[in-house]
């Protein structure tokens, strides 16, 4: 999957119109970015590419570029 693909499985996490994430996004400014969407996060990482996040590692993102890094 690439980044393009990966932005606009974000958007739909957190019902955002496809295309509207670039990644340079602060997570502290997006509304729809809760604990709902953490837990979705999770689940969604770990459908797509079997990884496992630990909370620390995604407690310590500031954007949605950090949350991409985190799959690679």
């Amino acid at each position: 999957m690439d980044r393009s693909q990966f932005l606009i499985l974000i958007d739909e996490l957190l019902e955002l119109e496809p295309g509207t994430l670039k990644g340079d996004e602060l997570l502290e400014g997006l509304e729809e970015w809760n604990s709902l969407a953490v837990v979705g996060y999770m689940a969604m990482v770990n459908e797509h590419y079997g990884l496992i996040l630990s909370s620390k590692r995604l407690a310590a993102c500031t954007t949605v570029n950090d949350l991409i890094a985190l799959t690679v």
